[in-house]
């Protein structure tokens, strides 16, 4: 049986840029009156990396931050994982580029990428705890860095007004206590009849140099039906939900806290509409975030984790959503 896993989060870290960007902003570039951006999106402000804050750079500032919690030296960690939704560069991957950051050069940590776009930190997070099960791993590092910013097309607001930079990394830890923190269910689900609600599609083999500037220009400009997304979450989410709930041997009301991507503020109002009673359980941190795609979930959790919501043998679920279309869940003891 592979639940429950016994591993618990000994640190967690996060990162934002420098630059804050006010939903005012915003108004001037879309052209519209002063409140509209806030009102329509319900997003006040939002963090800019510049070009100093790679994706690497971000993540291992969280990543510090999580061993400062943890109590660890950077080298004793068995792997280091990437868990972005955008890479920094197609070779080598983000997770290199991360221990490059971090001074681990010649450490020989193990390093590689998980990538489910915005749901990639709960898919590592889902594989480097069952590779811990099993004995490979005793602790690991996973981090989620994500520049939205990068490919955002500002003709569009529905598809750039919500998003937001920003890192997030945890320590992960096996260990032998049957009772304590532990993984208890995960479900994940794909419906690729979604494959073209949300894509960004240079960067890989698919668009070429002989395509031309163009082609690549309009390829790394991120395009997004909101409303397809949306329909699809509200469609098997309620499922994947009842399901991780009913491995985790537990239901809707003794979870303590939902620790949702952070993808729309009507995404999140959902999320508590299917929370029901007790909705401030599902924690919301969109306003000043937005979307910050694969980093949009651990952040949550940082934040979780700040406001004392992931006390002692309390149950989490950790949920959301990804481009494919793609969706997940996992209940936690923490």
């Amino acid at each position: 049986m592979t639940y429950p896993i016994a591993v618990a989060i000994r640190g967690c870290g996060h990162y934002r840029p420098a630059l804050i960007q006010p939903s005012s902003a915003l108004d001037a570039v879309y052209g519209q009156p002063d409140g509209w951006t806030e009102t329509q999106f319900a997003i006040s402000s939002r963090r800019i990396a510049d070009r100093g804050e790679t994706t690497s750079f971000m993540a291992a500032r969280a990543c510090e931050e999580a061993l400062n919690e943890a109590g660890w030296a950077a080298d004793e960690v068995d792997v280091l994982v990437g868990a972005c939704g955008v890479m920094e560069q197609p070779i080598p991957g983000t997770s290199v580029l991360i221990q490059h950051e971090l001074g681990l050069t010649k450490s020989g940590i193990p390093c590689f990428d998980v990538n489910m776009t915005c749901l990639s930190f709960l898919n590592a997070l889902d594989l480097v705890s069952m590779a811990m099960k099993a004995g490979r791993f005793r602790r690991a590092l996973i981090a989620s860095s994500d520049i939205a910013s990068a490919g955002l097309d500002y003709g569009h607001p529905k598809a750039s007004a919500i998003f937001g930079d920003g890192a997030a990394a945890v320590c992960l830890e096996a260990h032998d206590d049957a009772d304590g923190p532990a993984v208890l269910s995960t479900v994940f689900q794909t419906f690729s009849a979604g494959k073209d609600t949300a894509h960004l599609r240079s960067g890989g083999t698919r668009i070429r140099v002989e395509d031309g500037f163009d082609a690549i220009a309009d390829g790394a400009k991120f395009h997004m039906d909101p409303f397809a997304i949306f329909k699809a979450a509200g469609r098997h989410l309620p499922g994947v939900i009842d399901r991780a709930l009913a491995q985790a041997g537990i239901v809707r009301d003794q979870v303590d806290a939902f620790i949702c991507h952070q993808a729309s503020a009507p995404g999140l109002e959902y999320m508590r509409h299917l929370v029901g009673e007790r909705p401030d359980r599902v924690v919301d941190i969109f306003a000043d975030h937005g979307n910050q795609i694969a980093a949009s979930l651990p952040n949550a959790l940082y934040a979780a984790r700040k406001d004392g919501m992931l006390g002692e043998g309390r149950h989490a679920m950790l949920l959301g959503t990804s481009a494919g279309i793609s969706l997940g869940a996992m209940v936690i003891r923490t």
